[in-house]
């Protein structure tokens, strides 16, 4: 057990990490962090916490869930900092993810790009990547801007 002056309360945690109480009790609940309680079941969390805090809003912000996040986290130490070899590794990870999501973001811009090009607007009733709504046989949503393929262009004169 870490000693009182080493404790946070969730004010300032909260305050310290720029989130709300309510998000820290959430991300407590998924397990990304963890509070010791007082004898009157008050949390404190290890100063530790606002890396693990920071790490989790690094995540979130290049578009990685709470799952990864949490995954990522369950790989690191819980009551100090990590090390640069460990950091290395998670970061590697996230190297792979995000340059999926960047590939996934190019595909999505293409696709807006060539409907916005052909002038409708509408996937639904677009001649040039849907015609006769031929999409919505592989089930629901957007399905081209989800990443299904749309047939070839047909020849129009």
């Amino acid at each position: 057990m870490t000693s009182s002056s080493d404790r946070l309360t969730i004010g300032e945690l909260a305050a310290r990490s720029g989130l709300a109480t309510s998000a820290l009790r959430y991300y407590e609940e998924l397990g990304l962090i963890h509070s010791e309680r007082t004898a009157g079941r008050q949390r404190r969390y290890p100063r530790a916490t606002l890396r693990r805090v920071a790490f989790i809003r690094a995540a979130q912000h290049v578009g990685l869930t709470l799952g990864e996040a949490a995954t990522a986290l369950a790989r690191l130490p819980a009551d100090r900092a990590p090390t640069a070899t460990q950091w290395n590794a998670v970061a590697r990870t996230w190297t792979h993810r995000i340059d999926q999501r960047i590939a996934d973001l190019e595909r999505l811009k293409q696709k807006l790009t060539g409907c916005i090009g052909c002038g409708c607007l509408s996937l639904r009733k677009c001649a040039l990547y849907n015609p006769s709504d031929t999409a919505s046989t592989h089930g629901p949503g957007a399905r081209y801007l989800l990443g299904d393929t749309p047939p070839p262009p047909e020849n129009t004169p």
